[in-house]
């Protein structure tokens, strides 16, 4: 029998679901810098959009608790219809069993607040009752407490879902630098998004390469005169 967890994700297999990335769920996050955590989240966001990946986002109790979805990750998807629930399952509302249905398919790949609440239980009954594969962005995703994200993950992967980390995620759907077509959207992304990694490639193409500086404008740069 074929496992399907030994398929690599593709922009072609997955579909990517957003679950309460909303201010007031981000003031409870301690597993993780909330800053660090909307670097990822919107990191990931834009993957999704360089590889036209079927993406759902839906939001909890915006008016009344949670507020609104982070700009920067609402202004990937300009125009994008944003699911509201009540209940802490996703799973619970119909409008976001329909959207990863018309989606058509079945790697859903998941970041959300909090971990040990709304992820833990969409994805075990997506996986329960929709026969979804779930793969759980931990780096975009955030617990109450570090023990509460961890003991989250771990109860997810032992009831089969997969543990992925943002970047993986998308040089996973890069997969080839020879996909020229992507290549350029990639690295603007890493460049913005992955730390010390994006530094390098900055490094590399204007030191090793001589490409212009990223930095808009242009900057004059005075020699050394020591003082006397």
């Amino acid at each position: 029998m074929s496992n399907p967890k030994l398929e690599v994700l593709t922009p072609q297999n997955s579909q990517l679901i957003v679950i309460d990335h909303q201010p007031q769920m981000a003031f409870g996050v301690q597993s993780i810098d909330r800053q660090t955590l909307k670097n990822n989240v919107v990191g990931l966001a834009k993957a999704a959009k360089v590889f036209n990946i079927p993406t759902t986002i839906t939001t909890v109790e915006t008016e009344s608790f949670s507020g609104n979805t982070y700009p920067e990750l609402l202004d990937v998807f300009p125009g994008h219809q944003i699911l509201e629930r009540t209940s802490m399952n996703s799973w619970d509302d119909q409008k976001v069993r329909d959207a990863l249905k018309a989606n058509g398919r079945k790697k859903v790949i998941v970041a959300g607040l909090w971990t040990e609440v709304c992820n833990t239980t969409f994805a075990l009954c997506a996986m329960l009752e929709g026969d979804y594969e779930i793969y759980m962005v931990s780096d975009a995703s955030g617990g109450t407490t570090k023990e509460a994200h961890d003991m989250a993950m771990l109860r997810m992967v032992q009831a089969g879902v997969v543990p992925v980390t943002w970047q993986q995620v998308l040089l996973e759907w890069q997969r080839d630098w020879a996909h020229r077509d992507t290549y350029n959207d990639v690295m603007k992304i890493v460049t913005e998004h992955s730390g010390a990694y994006g530094m390098g490639v900055d490094y590399a193409y204007t030191m090793v390469h001589k490409a212009p500086a990223r930095a808009q404008g242009t900057h004059e740069v005075l020699a050394p005169v020591p003082a006397r």
